[in-house]
């Protein structure tokens, strides 16, 4: 699969991944109080993103025909 996004989108999931691991390990030491759910959800969406980020690759993107790389 060939690189389809942007730095800029590229920085954007890894800042965004990064906030989303940080919400998941608030969730799991009961710094925040919601559901302990909550701390899955944010822990796959911080995978994900970083995942994106880090190797400039979108599956969505992919399928959708957009690409955000210059």
């Amino acid at each position: 699969m060939q690189k389809n996004l942007s730095r800029r989108d590229s920085r954007i999931r890894i800042v965004l991944g990064a906030l989303a691991g940080l919400l998941a390990v608030a969730v799991l030491v009961d710094a925040v109080a919601v559901p302990d759910r909550y701390a899955s959800y944010a822990g796959v969406a911080a995978v994900a993103l970083l995942a994106n980020g880090l190797t400039c690759r979108c599956g969505l993107y992919r399928l959708l025909g957009v690409s955000t790389r210059d």
